[in-house]
């Protein structure tokens, strides 16, 4: 696994924007955490991870690979169809990128968590992982 280093500046700025979801519980810190916060909206919840990337435009399957051992944290926490496992990654300039991460698949979506259109303006197109 790929170490990044911890969201320190990145973890405020995620629950600030997480709070235009919804209501917002943080987890308790320490290294067997599989999530930094909870989003609880009326219909939906979603657990976020958060992390550091130098590579923010990278390709998606660049982004699986390199934080693999993030997405298998996420997909460690329980499926359900009204919960979503999120990764959320942030550069050093600020700018974010959000997946939602499936059993088989990571999915680019915006803050908001809905799917970001592709290059036909389809729906956002998945990588498998």
């Amino acid at each position: 696994m790929i170490r990044t280093s911890r969201p320190h500046r990145a973890l405020p700025e995620a629950i600030a924007i997480a709070r235009e979801r919804g209501k917002v519980q943080v987890a308790v810190r320490g290294p067997e955490a599989r999530y930094h916060f909870t989003i609880d909206s009326t219909t939906t919840g979603a657990f976020v991870r958060v992390r550091f990337t130098p590579h923010i435009l990278a390709a998606a399957a660049d982004i699986a690979f390199e934080f693999r051992g993030e997405i298998l944290r996420l997909r460690a926490i329980m499926r359900d169809v009204s919960l979503t496992r999120e990764l959320w990654l942030r550069s050093k300039h600020g700018t974010w990128r959000f997946f939602r991460v499936t059993a088989d698949a990571i999915i680019e979506i915006d803050r908001f968590g809905r799917d970001l259109p592709d290059v036909d303006g389809t729906g956002s197109g998945s990588v498998r992982v």
